[in-house]
């Protein structure tokens, strides 16, 4: 069986499956969350309280399987893209989990776009200059909290920090670190340019794991869960890549559409990214082989809210 992990916005849900990619009746949780937002901007989490909901929507997938037969030899999950967490040289936060729809940093991005090429970034790391990935937010910090940006000795994803946590490791995945804002799409590594404009270390970004490179928990979380001693972890991808593959769009031909707290149309596919790619559309990876490519929105879930409270719409 594999264990299954989605850390979203909105929710930590987690289940096992079965080799044939089914879900294990009466496995499946959901625990409910949000991001607190701030006056100035802000949406965030408490690095350590989105830590443990992961561990105990884990414990409560345990406990309702304890009289499943099988072993769970792998825990794949995926995670929100553009999240960021610093830790200082002893892995506690020195920030909250600042989310994609943060825009504190929404000034650093003129800022950005004064001081570098942007036409030249987003073709180099898929992104352009937003106050949802890593360069305006690192330039917030360092820019409003000196202190904690001297303190910090590693950047991470929401997922990075749960991995150096559950495994002992800050290794990431290429999915993951490809929507960053900060990497070299091409290249498959952190983008050498920003890194130096932002002052900060490649030694201060995580690893970049192979695709079939993998982890195994801890010691003390062996011991909390002694079924999964044994079970392979792949470092997180990006919940937007794991769309396309769960929803069966992975060519040219298949368009995918996605809406949830946020919403999104993607196309993936098994090749390099386009040379050229087009101003308005991001370009991220799925691993080393595959690339997703495509436009987001913002506000997804919210616009069932509004048909349902204004035009009375039914739930279902």
């Amino acid at each position: 069986m594999i264990l299954v992990i989605d850390i979203g916005t909105s929710s930590v849900r987690a289940a096992l499956y079965d080799q044939k990619g089914d879900l294990v009746r009466g496995t499946f949780v959901k625990n409910e969350r949000r991001l607190r937002n701030t006056v100035d901007g802000g949406s965030e989490i408490d690095a350590g309280a989105a830590f443990r909901q992961v561990v105990m929507t884990i414990d409560e997938v345990l406990r309702r399987s304890a009289n499943n037969k099988g072993d769970i030899t792998h825990i794949a999950a995926c995670s929100f893209w553009h999240s960021l967490v610093g830790v200082d040289a002893h892995g506690s936060p020195t920030t909250k989990v600042l989310g994609w729809a943060d825009n504190r940093g929404r000034k650093q991005v003129e800022i950005l776009r004064k001081k570098l090429d942007e036409n030249e970034t987003h073709d180099r790391t898929g992104a352009r200059f937003h106050s949802s990935f890593w360069p305006a937010k690192i330039l917030w910090i360092r820019e409003n909290q000196p202190d904690v940006f001297r303190r910090t000795e590693m950047w991470l994803s929401l997922s990075d920090y749960i991995g150096m946590r559950l495994f002992g490791s800050t290794m990431t995945s290429v999915s993951m670190a490809s929507a960053t804002g900060i990497f070299d799409i091409r290249a498959c590594e952190w983008d050498k340019p920003l890194t130096k404009f932002l002052k900060i270390k490649p030694a201060s970004l995580p690893t970049i794991a192979d695709n079939a490179e993998t982890l195994h928990l801890n010691s003390k979380f062996t011991k909390r869960w002694p079924r999964l001693a044994n079970a392979k972890y792949f470092p997180a991808v990006g919940d937007g890549a794991s769309n396309n593959i769960g929803s069966g769009c992975t060519t040219k031909k298949c368009l995918g559409l996605m809406v949830g707290t946020s919403g999104a149309m993607r196309v993936s596919y098994r090749g390099a990214p386009p040379k050229k790619l087009p101003a308005g559309l991001w370009c991220y990876r799925i691993d080393r082989e595959r690339i997703v490519i495509g436009g987001a929105l913002s506000d997804g879930g919210g616009l069932f809210e509004w048909l349902q409270e204004n035009l009375e719409l039914p739930k279902n």
